[in-house]
């Protein structure tokens, strides 16, 4: 048996000093308070919806727990999966309808050849300052075929343009409202990664002969990766959580929009008008989860193709 030397022992880590437990307070001051807030109204109220699904209101007992019940109910509603089949389809269709053409948006004012630049810039990003609800209720009237554009054309023109709030449209209507919404929003974000991109490169490719269609392809997609992902993540999670415009236009078609629309409006009916308020927070709660999956495997996705 070998003895190690008494220099070879371990040494217990030095104590922290009090300028170190300063530093850390320090620390503490800088981050307790935003802590405090993300505590506040982050992680109680997801904590408070998680309790509540695990609860149910009874006609005898009162509340009761339930456990896994609530969860097992969501995963075999016919009207939750519709709904969420319904904005799976919008996410599929709008989101990258609604990226293309911010992309070619932010393309075109960076490349320095778009007459008015600055005008198309801010005509660009108006909606985006629009509120929602104002936004629905203007293209609701827009949409209205009998009292809005679409039944003055008709009248005026003797068309017979397809009723915009029909079951059969509604979804591709509410998908052109979020777009003219959220294009200005996304352009801006691409438009911003584009200036940070190094204007050697460009240097570098003029040099080499490449055209405008190279240098997109070959310098400016791959510098704004990131900002892409980044986007599609946004716009993921918003499509998920779509809400204003199918809630504003409900009441101009109420034979095409219901109250399971959308999830996040399942569960608008469900805690407001059906007093559900457990199984809301249930429904709220796997819709949560899932987005957060999704959203999760795209950016894993990007960042493994980065």
């Amino acid at each position: 048996m070998t003895l190690l030397p008494a220099a070879a022992k371990a040494v217990p880590p030095p104590r922290r000093g009090p300028r170190a437990r300063r530093n850390v307070l320090a620390g503490w001051g800088f981050a307790g308070p935003f802590a405090a807030v993300f505590a506040l109204v982050f992680l109680a109220p997801v904590a408070y919806a998680f309790y509540l699904s695990l609860m149910r209101d009874r006609l005898i007992g009162g509340t009761s727990f339930v456990g896994a019940d609530n969860y097992l109910q969501v995963l075999g509603d016919p009207r939750f999966w519709a709904g969420a089949g319904r904005v799976g389809l919008f996410l599929l269709v709008q989101v990258p309808i609604m990226l293309g053409i911010a992309l070619l948006s932010a393309l075109a004012i960076d490349s320095g050849r778009l007459y008015g630049k600055a005008f198309f810039r801010v005509a660009v990003f108006l909606p985006y300052a629009v509120p929602a609800v104002v936004a629905s209720l203007m293209w609701g009237f827009i949409y209205g075929s009998r009292f809005g554009l679409v039944g003055n054309l008709n009248e005026s023109l003797g068309l017979a343009l397809p009723d915009p709030l029909s079951p059969s449209f509604v979804l591709a209507s509410i998908g052109n409202v979020v777009t003219w919404e959220f294009v200005g929003y996304n352009t801006l974000i691409f438009y911003a990664a584009l200036k940070v991109v190094p204007r050697s490169l460009y240097e570098a490719a003029a040099i080499d002969g490449a055209g405008e269609w190279r240098v997109i392809t070959a310098i400016k997609l791959p510098a704004i990766r990131s900002a892409l992902v980044i986007a599609t993540i946004f716009s993921i999670i918003g499509s998920f959580q779509l809400f204003n415009e199918p809630n504003i236009l409900q009441s101009l078609a109420p034979n095409a929009i219901t109250t399971d629309y959308t999830p996040n409006l399942y569960t608008y009916s469900l805690a407001f008008s059906g007093q559900q308020h457990n199984y809301a927070a249930t429904v709220a709660i796997v819709m949560g989860a899932l987005t957060a999956l999704i959203a999760y495997a795209v950016q894993l996705r990007g960042m493994r193709k980065g």
